[in-house]
């Protein structure tokens, strides 16, 4: 009889509370799991409904879900009766020595953030940053993938990219080529101008307005020497720098307005015997 009663009194002041703290951290856990998913869906779709890049709604979908199965493991420990206070002080020194350890993967981690949210650029722009010119391919969390013009792909750490300055040459629909082209001061420079514009006028390429501009730059040590800035749609930009300069060369050789190269005289002295 007094086993009989002292099993029933564990059972009464032990197993059956621990039963039922148990199964309350299961039902807390179970129930905040789903919940957090219907959360997490909704965040979903209202970001889906904002122009953020599809990259960071689905950054900030992955964080938020983190947050709250974590939120919904503290709520179930601490229904078992573990002391939370000490595994929230734990966790936040773990993260602490994680984020000193990791430096500089949190500052582009950071930096991808900014890169993601302010869009500088985006991928098929072609842009110098971070000591690298090319096309954009790819904008991750930590780096940025991009092309160079010989087809060489280089990861730069979007740290190097945001902290230094950004230039994107495909932003605009327009630009502006700058050239130089110098000819002789024995020239006609009036004959040079005309032949300049007939070039620009022949090429369909080059816009009409803004007007493209053709002057004289500077009086050189060996030549005169034409700025000619012609505007054209940002995907013509080499294709129209490459055809214009050769054609111009072409209008002076035709013509006989001459190209001067720079010129040394050398004058020697004889020696006195």
């Amino acid at each position: 009889m007094l086993q009989s009663i002292d099993l029933a009194k564990l059972s009464t002041d032990h197993l059956i509370p621990w039963a039922i703290q148990i199964a309350s951290a299961l039902a807390i856990f179970i129930v905040g799991r789903w919940a957090s998913k219907i959360l997490v869906k909704v965040l979903d779709r209202g970001l889906g409904k904002t122009n953020l890049d599809v990259m960071l709604t689905h950054f900030i979908s992955s964080m938020a879900s983190t947050v709250l199965l974590l939120l919904v493991i503290v709520a179930a420990l601490d229904q078992v009766g573990v002391d939370t206070t000490s595994l929230i002080a734990l966790i936040g020194a773990a993260g602490l020595a994680v984020g000193l350890a990791l430096q500089g993967s949190l500052q582009n981690f950071a930096a991808g953030v900014l890169l993601v949210f302010f869009r500088p650029f985006k991928a098929g722009d072609f842009v110098e940053a971070g000591g690298t010119a090319g096309v954009v391919d790819k904008i991750s969390l930590f780096s940025t993938l991009i092309t160079t013009g010989d087809n060489r792909e280089v990861v730069v750490p979007n740290g190097a990219i945001y902290g230094s300055n950004i230039v994107n040459f495909t932003a605009r629909a327009t630009r502006r080529i700058d050239m130089v082209f110098g000819i002789g001061y024995q020239d006609d420079i009036r004959l040079a101008r005309d032949l300049i514009h007939k070039v620009l006028n022949v090429d369909e390429r080059v816009l009409k307005d803004p007007a493209p501009l053709v002057a004289v730059g500077e009086l050189g040590a060996s030549s005169v020497d034409f700025v000619v800035r012609p505007w054209v749609k940002t995907a013509d930009y080499w294709a129209v720098k490459f055809d214009v300069t050769e054609k111009i060369k072409q209008t002076f050789d035709e013509n006989g307005v001459s190209i001067p190269f720079p010129q040394m005289d050398v004058h020697m002295q004889p020696q006195s015997s």
